[in-house]
């Protein structure tokens, strides 16, 4: 089973670059999406092609137009569709989209950037606190869980790439590592890391000074799972050769 995470900066804008020829080709059983910006009415031929390619959709935007939101496309049919996690600012913004099948429960998840100001990093710290509480109830319910998506934090030094200059930026601050490394600990595998332990791997590229020609990046895309699925993982691959946002996707295959 192939499931891809993509932050695609805008559905619409990665269509006109051949998004879905490249879709078609990767055979993926199932895509997170993220930052799609637009309300599935205004992308009707988008929801089209979609279909053509097999896939049952789901989406979960924002209120405001063309901002963040979040889908989840399967060619399996889910038996459950969670839209948002209850908590109103959170929902409004189209962060949190869960379906759940027979085996597993995959959630697409984008997750604050604090990069604009102060004021969206405290939203953030302020996500990452509901964020804990909120998935340790879930997996009581849900314990095979896989969280894909934006989480917009490098982990450690060797996921950006030059961890001096940017100790002080958002998306690499002490407080938001720290909280990826409990997060983690409380029973979730980095099963990119879990593969490959090597630098130089990321998934976000500035678009100032040709930093994706020269891989100055950041890995701040995941899919994260739940321990009980540590033996159903079989390969993660970044795949920075697709240009269809400042995002690459990142694919995870699993066992049958």
């Amino acid at each position: 089973m192939k499931i891809i995470s993509y932050n695609v900066n805008g559905i619409r804008s990665a269509s006109t670059k051949n998004f879905f020829g490249w879709l078609q080709a990767t055979d993926a059983d199932m895509v997170c999406l993220q930052e799609v910006k637009a309300l599935p009415s205004q992308i009707p031929d988008i929801l089209s092609l979609i279909e053509q390619l097999g896939y049952h959709h789901y989406w979960f935007p924002a209120e405001k137009k063309g901002y963040s939101g979040v889908a989840i496309l399967t060619r399996i049919k889910p038996n459950h569709v969670e839209y948002g996690c209850g908590e109103e600012w959170i929902d409004k913004e189209g962060r949190i989209l869960r379906a759940d099948f027979n085996d597993f429960s995959l959630m697409s998840l984008y997750m604050p950037s604090g990069s604009s100001g102060d004021e969206r990093q405290v939203k953030k710290y302020e996500f990452m606190r509901f964020f804990d509480t909120y998935i340790a109830e879930l997996r009581k319910e849900c314990p095979n869980l896989i969280i894909s998506g934006d989480y917009n934090i490098c982990h450690t030094a060797i996921d950006i790439h030059n961890p001096k200059s940017n100790a002080n930026s958002s998306g690499f601050l002490p407080e938001e590592r720290e909280w990826m490394e409990l997060f983690l600990n409380n029973g979730f595998i980095d099963t990119f890391r879990h593969f490959n332990k090597d630098p130089h791997h990321y998934t976000w590229w500035s678009f100032r000074a040709n930093s994706r020609a020269k891989n100055l990046g950041w890995r701040i895309d995941y899919h994260l799972a739940t321990q009980p699925l540590l033996n159903k993982l079989k390969k993660v691959t970044i795949l920075p050769d697709a240009v269809h946002s400042d995002h690459c996707p990142v694919l995870l295959e699993l066992n049958p």
